[in-house]
């Protein structure tokens, strides 16, 4: 609106406020309008933007790359046994070391990614573990090989720790759930096709080529990534406060409902590594003697697990987020059971129902921790992925051991007793709910 007169400003001025000194009058006739500034424009990447689809399919490639290394020797365990002499639980570190390594690195890593970058933090991740996957295949011995492992895991917690951030960051709110799609689809697609390449390679050509077949596709998918991820443009660094980091941490530790779901997935994921890191023992040994390419097909049956990933929402709508995880362990449990049978057919059934079961918990778990955690999300999901792979370190090595004394049988009694203490941890939330639901009744209801 333009300034009025300077006689008309003057009037209303001696009406109002007869005392006003002509200096004064002035001065108020004179004052410019106010402009409200137009809301600067929102500057991050929507799907046909500039940028947006570089950085898709740079984290596209850097899922893959993380999580065709970090599985990239569980298909190779019995080669890996017969070629080193070593039994089943001891090749078995050569999974658990890195996914251990991860579980240890990937809150810390999540913090540095505050001060330094995410993107810096995913180059410098990436860059060491694809050092180390050159060097993986010429590993004199079980325990240079079990080392340079746990080296890759924990150099690779920085992708997982910081890709999420990074798209919080960089994406609008409307397009985050494609691009999180799509970096997830990339862990999806490495995590099976690793363990099916390295399967069929190293039919022809032994497990130490099979892992630098790998490692060269995924040198290749970080040289794609750093080429085409877009510079950030909204982060901004903070300063490291190790105390307050601590105090969120500590928050979350005492938070029994968090606990808890810490607990269910890591407890779904022991299950998931046990058998996973034993299958290819049974298969490739009597009755069935499969050839290694055949056996690292086998999980091809992760599939499964993405279907049921994506309708987890659909079951927590209708049974709720406690029904469906007691539908996810009984299935899980159903799986085990079929799979104690000697047909390759009730075997592969067993996998399917154990997979099915496993993602569909796994989802749950996980969605469960981001909608409990009022603060400190960040820490709180950093958590849960610690829990998630401590879970597949031990269900690798536990369900090793239980195969080596027990056969087939030890290992699902492994999952069992995992499975029973996720229903056992979900019948324990369902009294803490009803028991609160009590406690916050009125009086005489």
């Amino acid at each position: 609106m333009p300034p009025a007169s300077t006689g008309a400003s003057a009037t209303l001025v001696d009406a109002r406020l007869p005392s006003v000194s002509p200096t004064s009058q002035t001065s108020l006739t004179s004052a410019p309008p106010q402009v409200t500034a137009p809301a600067p424009a929102d500057t991050r990447m929507v799907p046909g933007g500039p940028g947006y689809r570089r950085m898709s399919l740079a984290l596209f490639a850097a899922g893959l790359a993380t999580f065709a290394l970090l599985y990239s020797t569980q298909a190779l365990l019995p080669l890996i046994s017969a070629d080193l002499g070593a039994t089943a639980s001891a090749a078995s570190w050569t999974v658990s070391a890195a996914t251990g390594g991860l579980a240890l690195c990937v809150l810390p890593l999540s913090a540095l990614s505050e001060r330094f970058g995410r993107a810096r933090l995913m180059t410098v991740s990436l860059s060491v573990a694809l050092v180390v996957a050159v060097l993986v295949p010429f590993a004199p011995n079980l325990g240079a090989l079990v080392a340079l492992r746990a080296v890759q895991g924990a150099a690779l917690a920085g992708v997982p720790a910081s890709a999420m951030a990074y798209l919080g960051e960089e994406v609008r709110p409307r397009a985050l759930v494609g691009a999180i799609g799509m970096f997830v689809a990339g862990n999806s697609i490495g995590g099976m096709s690793g363990r099916i390449v390295t399967g069929w390679v190293a039919q022809e050509w032994g497990w130490r080529p099979a892992l630098a077949v790998i490692g060269l596709v995924s040198v290749a998918c970080g040289l794609l990534f750093r080429a085409l991820l877009p510079a950030p443009r909204h982060f901004t660094p903070a300063t490291l406060h190790p105390r307050s980091v601590a105090a969120t941490v500590a928050g979350h530790l005492r938070n029994p409902l968090l606990l808890r779901l810490y607990a269910i997935g890591g407890m779904f994921m022991t299950v998931f590594g046990a058998v996973y890191t034993v299958i290819g023992y049974r298969l490739s040994a009597e009755p069935f003697s499969l050839p290694q390419g055949v056996v690292g097909s086998i999980f091809v049956v992760y599939l499964v697990g993405t279907v049921t990933s994506a309708r987890a929402g659909r079951l927590v709508a209708g049974l709720g987020r406690r029904g469906t995880l007691y539908l996810s362990a009984g299935t899980t449990a159903a799986g085990l059971a079929v799979s104690l049978a000697d047909s390759l057919v009730l075997i592969v059934a067993g996998l399917v129902l154990i997979t099915a079961g496993f993602f569909a918990g796994h989802a749950v778990a996980s969605s469960s921790v981001s909608a409990t955690a009022t603060k400190g999300r960040a820490q709180a999901s950093a958590l849960y992925q610690s829990a998630y792979y401590i879970g597949s370190s031990l269900g690798g090595v536990l369900g090793a051991m239980a195969f080596h004394a027990a056969g087939w049988t030890g290992t699902a009694l492994i999952g069992a007793l995992a499975v029973l203490a996720v229903a056992g941890l979900t019948l324990l939330g369902t009294y803490a709910a009803r028991a609160e639901r009590h406690r916050q009744a009125p009086a005489g209801c």
